[in-house]
């Protein structure tokens, strides 16, 4: 009578790092191809989702499911990374320059703290601490998220549209030049 060892019973024993990169890196790779139709892409799809299976494998119950678990965690970085690129397109800062605003010399020289933080207090109320959490204390949007208590989404927008009424405060003049224009007014 002939036994023969179940793919499970392997799997319990080769449940280390290199043994799994060894053992499914070409399928995730080619997997990873078929998404993207790119090699880089598919290279990072892969890297990613071993990344992921260091980080997280540990919570892995049934070493059974480990092939099952890499495929799901590729497939997962992909739409993952489609959503990202939807979200925030990458383009040829050429091809945009016309879009870009114009950041005079002079402007540039005009600038200082005292007048950003001036131009952030003009800012509606609701994009003040967003735009002074990320930009002037370097929180991560998702830091921000919890101290605000809204959605990662929300404080993404109060930070573009605080920024857009930030530009415009600072392109207009300086507040000091603000100030003495209404005097003569």
């Amino acid at each position: 009578m002939k036994f023969r060892i179940s793919d499970e019973a392997l799997m319990a024993e080769d449940l280390d790092f290199e043994s799994l990169v060894t053992r499914y890196y070409k399928a995730l790779y080619q997997f990873a191809y078929s998404l993207t139709h790119s090699d880089p892409d598919a290279c990072d799809l892969t890297q990613q989702t071993f990344y992921t299976w260091a980080a997280k494998g540990h919570q892995l119950r049934d070493v059974s499911k480990v092939k099952t678990w890499l495929f799901s965690t590729l497939h997962h970085e992909f739409l993952n990374s489609r959503r990202r690129h939807k979200n925030f397109p990458h383009f040829e800062l050429s091809v945009l320059e016309g879009e870009l605003p114009v950041i005079t010399p002079d402007l540039v020289n005009r600038l200082d703290s005292r007048d950003v933080v001036a131009a952030l207090s003009q800012v509606d109320p609701v994009y003040q601490a967003p735009v002074a959490l990320f930009y002037l204390e370097d929180y991560s949007y998702r830091d921000i998220a919890a101290m605000l208590e809204v959605p990662i989404g929300t404080v993404k927008s109060r930070i573009s549209r605080g920024m857009q009424q930030l530009y415009r405060q600072m392109s207009d003049t300086r507040p000091e030049e603000k100030k003495t224009e209404k005097r003569r007014a």
